[in-house]
């Protein structure tokens, strides 16, 4: 029963003793809770870069927790390098762990997925702080997410080091190739270190991890003598491209390797015959002090955690990673996130050159230059900085400091090396394109309209050229480019859609457009009514209203001192237009009998003259000008008659002809020369030929007088300078173009190439806006109707004046006008029944004589 009794207090010791042993932690954890800080992480625990950021985090904490009061909680999701499982962590972290900051996204696909999700918190108070580890992210960013903090710095210090490599290089022109998997804000930082040094990113070639035709890209930028490439993609990435290169002979002398630190930073993380498989490589790598004590501290306890979470991995040697996740952790505030202290930019970068089974290193520092040796390994005294890399070349390529010097200045004379420019040997139109061969010199001879203004062009870009005839049509000519044949093309070429495939054009020097010209017939001007083209229908209107005017004016002065003035009312409109219309060819002044008539007279005969000298004149050239119209008017009407067209063998229009304006094979001849063309219209074996405006201004300049240009202008591109794909300087060549035109000499060389072509005998045919219109003789109008005018009045108030004078009785105006009017109209109405009366008497007078003559002859008769 003892026993009993003593097993049973000794087992309920043994399970209430927890209970005791607890209560204080569970008191402890209590207060703990309300001292403990949520910290989110979400990393690519699959990569190194998250492996040792992993490491470095748990170990910054760990101090952070001994050395004070407050606690961090670490939340640790595995984003698997998926933006997707990035942005389910950080609305897992946000919405159920309410944590105070979020840390993570090496790559700007995961940062800006998980700165969406985190965006999307209603609650300001609740958003979390987010730290990226992003280096390669676009400057809106903190502008457009408040509460995204830049936790490490980007990499437009790396970019700066890569120009300023160049620059002391003498390196102009360079290839990026950057993997699509990676930001394109590479692109960003890349071009404004370059705008700062005066290089150019002549190229850019995108790739994808999966590629599988890494020797077909390469042998393109081959092909166009690319030598220096910048080459931004992951580690195994760049070892493959890199091999590849150096299969196809892109490694060595002449040609130039930068990587930037997505590749360098990593060289910590892989065996020396992994980094050995890039050898001749130079690459950026982020600087980071190696041999302070705080570092050798650190990465001792670094080697062991790293070693006892993943023991397969090695090397186990901390890298940059490892070091800006233990450092931003230590500038972390739990108390105000939102305080959190960025990192100072970095200035100093680490050049690498692999070498044998490891890398040579020199550093570079913003705004001072290069310099042998890491400054902070020599206990902060001052080194001396150069610009110059060569000054520690022997360094950075310590077995073979010659070989460097040479591939350096062999790459420098490359971007300086001549363009091989194509120039069309067959021209249709020698004006625009001339090629001969001098036998005595032994050299190709250029010369020409496109020629000319080519060399403008190049002489303000400041380019070192050579030319070489091609003796083909122009399509394989801009193929020739892509090939790798030559390195521009100077000819009356036509910008297409499908050129540009193969080719960068410059914007066109020449109009655009496409012209058709058929043949002319001529024909004299035989119509009907011709006689009446000279004048406008106003111009007659007018002439025949003061004809008949004036010739009423004389009338009226003259009717009353002439018996043949006189007569009945259609006698007398008889009378008016004869007077009116017998002053246009005769001046019949001396049957006249008032001075009046007579100025009007002269003044009408005056206008009259010039008038009829004009109308003469006009008719005359209607008559004997040739006028000359199309034969043809439509491209409709040719696809009716099913007639033949010509077009320039070789050129596009061929294409053009069957694509768009719809013309079947058969109906369609090419021609090699300006005289074909003209032969075979002029025989009829074409019905028109389609060709460019340039081209058709140069023809119908040869042949004004027999040809002409009808129907639309279809719309197609000038004649452009072609570059290869990329040409970094085009906006240059295109800006250089504008200069030639604005300054003049565009069209003092079209003067003197094509302009002074130009037939100078053309003629042209009179047309309806070649009519004599009132504009021309208003004048001599006025001054007639005027003269005639005054004759009337001064007529009409010395009539009156007689009138008043024998009618002393009519005292009042109005009264004396109104008597004078009546008696005006008897006196004619007299007048006319007295002349009625007289012709009557007249002629019965005759016919009594005729009768008295008749019966005297009767009775002579009778009587003998």
């Amino acid at each position: 029963m003892h026993d009993f009794y003593t097993y049973f207090i000794l087992s309920l010791l043994a399970v209430s003793s927890p209970c005791f042993l607890l209560q204080p932690t569970l008191v402890t954890g209590s207060l703990e809770a309300r001292n403990k800080t949520g910290i989110g992480a979400i990393l690519d625990l699959t990569s190194r870069p998250g492996k040792e950021t992993k490491v470095a985090i748990e170990l910054a904490i760990q101090d952070f927790n001994i050395k004070t009061d407050q606690r961090f909680v670490l939340h640790l999701r595995n984003s698997r390098n998926k933006p997707v499982h990035a942005a389910i962590a950080a609305k897992e972290l946000t919405d159920e762990h309410k944590v105070k900051a979020i840390l993570g996204g090496h790559t700007w696909e995961e940062a800006s997925t998980i700165a969406e999700v985190i965006g999307d918190v209603e609650s300001d108070n609740d958003t979390p702080v987010f730290l990226s580890l992003a280096h390669t992210t676009p400057p809106q960013a903190t502008d457009q997410w408040p509460f995204f903090v830049q936790a490490v710095p980007t990499q437009s210090t790396q970019m700066n080091a890569v120009a300023a490599i160049l620059q002391s290089m003498g390196i102009r022109q360079v290839t990026l190739i950057y993997e699509t998997s990676s930001s394109a804000s590479i692109i960003f930082h890349l071009s404004q270190a370059f705008h700062q040094t005066g290089c150019e990113l002549t190229h850019i070639l995108p790739l994808t991890a999966t590629s599988l035709s890494l020797d077909q890209e390469l042998e393109i930028i081959k092909r166009q003598q690319r030598k220096v490439f910048v080459v931004h993609t992951s580690l195994e990435f760049g070892i493959r491209l890199f091999q590849t290169a150096k299969k196809m002979g892109m490694i060595g002398d002449g040609y130039l390797w930068i990587a930037t630190n997505e590749i360098t930073d990593l060289f910590h993380s892989v065996n020396s015959t992994t980094v050995s498989s890039l050898k001749g490589m130079v690459g950026v790598k982020t600087y980071f002090p190696e041999n302070t004590p705080a570092f050798l501290h650190f990465r001792k306890r670094f080697r062991q955690k790293f070693h006892s979470d993943y023991p397969e991995d090695e090397p186990v040697e901390p890298g940059i990673f490892a070091v800006q996740g233990y450092d931003v952790m230590k500038k972390f505030q739990p108390s105000s996130p939102e305080k959190f202290r960025k990192p100072i930019p970095a200035s100093t970068v680490e050049i690498v050159h692999v070498n044998g089974k490891g890398y040579h290193s020199v550093y570079w520092t913003e705004g001072l230059g290069f310099t042998e040796t890491d400054e902070n390994e020599i206990n902060g005294y001052l080194t001396n900085y150069t610009t110059v890399i060569d000054d520690v070349g022997h360094v950075l390529w310590p077995a073979q400091p010659w070989f460097a010097s040479r591939r350096r200045r062999n790459l420098a004379e490359s971007s300086k090396k001549p363009m091989r420019v194509g120039v069309p040997a067959r021209s249709l139109f020698k004006q625009f394109v001339r090629w001969d061969f001098d036998h005595e010199k032994q050299e190709d001879v250029f010369d020409g309209f496109v020629v000319e203004v080519f060399d403008e062009m190049m002489r303000k870009l400041n380019q070192p050229y050579e030319r070489f005839p091609f003796n083909d049509s122009y399509d394989k000519l801009i193929e020739a480019i892509h090939l790798g044949e030559f390195d521009a093309v100077a000819g009356d070429v036509t910008i297409t859609s499908a050129r540009h495939e193969f080719a960068d054009f410059t914007q066109s020097y020449t109009e655009s457009g496409l012209e058709m010209i058929v043949p002319v017939r001529s024909r004299l001007s035989n119509q009907p009514w011709l006689f009446l083209k000279p004048f406008t229908a106003a111009m007659w209107w007018l002439t025949a209203g003061i004809t008949v005017y004036n010739g009423f004016v004389i009338w009226l002065i003259e009717r009353n001192d002439s018996k043949d003035l006189q007569g009945p009312f259609i006698t007398k409109i008889g009378i008016v237009l004869w007077l009116a219309f017998s002053t246009l060819f005769a001046l019949r002044g001396d049957k006249m009998n008032s001075n009046l008539s007579r100025m009007a007279v002269v003044m009408w005969l005056f206008v009259a003259l010039i008038i009829t000298q004009s109308y003469t004149a006009s008719l005359a050239s209607m008559l004997t000008a040739q006028r000359l119209e199309p034969t043809i008017t439509s491209v409709e009407m040719l696809r009716n008659m099913n007639a033949t067209v010509g077009y320039c063998n070789g050129s596009f229009i061929n294409k053009y002809l069957h694509e768009v304006l719809r013309f079947e094979n058969f109906s369609i001849n090419s021609y090699n020369t300006t005289h074909g063309y003209a032969e075979a219209l002029y025989s009829g074996e074409i019905a028109a030929i389609f060709l460019e405006v340039p081209a058709a201004k140069v023809f119908l300049a040869q042949y004004c007088k027999s040809f002409i240009r009808t129907g639309e202008t279809f719309k197609v591109g000038g004649f452009g300078f072609a570059f290869q794909k990329g040409f970094s300087r085009l906006s240059e060549a295109n800006k250089a173009l504008m200069n030639v035109s604005e300054s003049g000499k565009l069209k003092e060389i079209e003067k003197k190439y094509i302009i002074s072509e130009q037939c100078v005998d053309e003629e042209s045919s009179p047309d309806e806006a070649g009519r004599l219109s009132l504009d021309s003789f208003w004048v001599l109008f006025l001054l007639t109707g005027g003269t005639s005018t005054v004759a009337l009045v001064t007529y009409i108030i010395i009539n009156f004046k007689e009138f008043k004078k024998s009618h002393q009785e009519n005292a009042n105006f109005f009264k004396s006008m109104l008597a004078f009017v009546k008696g005006w109209k008897l006196r004619v109405r007299r007048s006319s029944s007295m002349v009625s009366s007289v012709e009557s008497a007249r002629d019965n007078r005759n016919v009594g004589d005729q009768l008295g003559n008749t019966d005297d002859d009767d009775s002579l008769q009778v009587v003998q």
